[in-house]
């Protein structure tokens, strides 16, 4: 038997989530079986609690959570072995695929990644998709010629879990981090994690009818998308790039092709869903040199199963700050 949160459909059609106790033979076919020892929260995690299953959910019962980090328990690939601690992220588990908020999971092995010895489960849940992400667009905007050298980085949606792991890795790597954020009481919060300045959301919130701006940012990091995605890519230095990983601000861009011909800006976008596995393995092996741990430990607060309903509904009303972890066990 093995504990789970599942998402059953109520009388009323909509998606109630329950604590229960399930057979090992109600997990689905998989490679892999591990040991959850905790898992995370991130905005889609929300999207799945929802009523509705955001559009992601496609079948009930369900068991959601897109991250898990735990030991493997049995394995019928030579790749793992009972005892192996290992990572997953993304390929629509906890979507489509029963996820990590559950005391045991059953995976496809190319879907995992073994846990760099540096890091613990929960600390690797501490990072989540969040933070791998986070570390996917600083590798691209590295790949495209980013160094600290060459100015001010721009991280939009700042406090919430891809941001607040981008200013700490930015930071820490010697880059001037500027952090955007609409919440003015996360200010020391996000100066504790490296941000050397504060950037008012409503200074960018808006677009303007000129199509370029004073060149102001080196590199940005956009969680928001929409109008202030426009707006910033009006902002950026020549061949200066911009990794967009969220749409927190909507999907539509009301922009013009204007930085990109006459400045060379490039329009970076970061896939976390389907990286590929050397990608993955090169971003892990760099979280677990580069993030400054006590700066992780700082953004993160932790939750057991239960309280996870509640949180997906303050996720998705912009009310979470840094990072969630769940202990699955608790």
């Amino acid at each position: 038997m093995f504990r789970a949160l599942v998402l059953n459909k109520g009388a009323e059609g909509a998606a109630v989530a329950s604590l229960e106790d399930l057979s090992e033979d109600r997990l689905p076919v998989g490679d892999v079986t591990v040991a959850v020892e905790y898992s995370t929260l991130n905005y889609k995690d929300g999207l799945c609690l929802s009523a509705t299953g955001g559009g992601l959910v496609r079948t009930y019962p369900h068991v959601a959570g897109v991250d898990f980090a735990g030991v493997v328990e049995a394995s019928s690939d030579p790749r793992y072995a009972p005892g192996d601690r290992v990572v997953l992220t993304g390929w629509r588990v906890g979507e489509v695929h029963w996820g990590g908020y559950a005391t045991r999971a059953r995976v496809k092995a190319d879907w995992l990644v073994p846990l760099p010895d540096a890091l613990s489960t929960r600390d690797a849940m501490a990072v989540g998709t969040a933070g791998f992400t986070a570390m996917l667009a600083v590798m691209a905007l590295e790949d495209h010629g980013l160094t600290p050298d060459k100015g001010e980085v721009l991280v939009t949606g700042a406090a919430g879990g891809v941001g607040s792991v981008a200013v700490a890795i930015l930071s820490a790597r010697g880059y001037q981090v500027a952090a955007v954020t609409g919440r003015p009481e996360t200010a020391p919060y996000l100066r504790a994690l490296g941000a050397a300045r504060i950037v008012p959301r409503a200074e960018l919130a808006e677009t303007v009818k000129r199509p370029l701006e004073t060149e102001t940012w080196a590199g940005c990091i956009d969680a928001v998308g929409g109008a202030m995605l426009a707006r910033v890519l009006g902002q950026m230095k020549h061949r200066a790039s911009v990794a967009a990983v969220g749409l927190a601000g909507g999907s539509a861009l009301p922009a013009t092709v204007i930085p990109f011909l006459l400045r060379g800006v490039s329009l970076l976008g970061i896939d976390s869903v389907l990286s590929p596995l050397p990608e993955r393995l090169r971003a892990w092996r760099r979280i677990a040199a580069e993030l400054p741990m006590e700066k992780l430990a700082a953004m993160v607060t932790e939750v057991g199963l239960a309280e996870v309903p509640e949180l997906g509904a303050a996720i998705l009303r912009g009310e979470v700050q840094g990072r969630i972890v769940v202990d699955v066990r608790r």
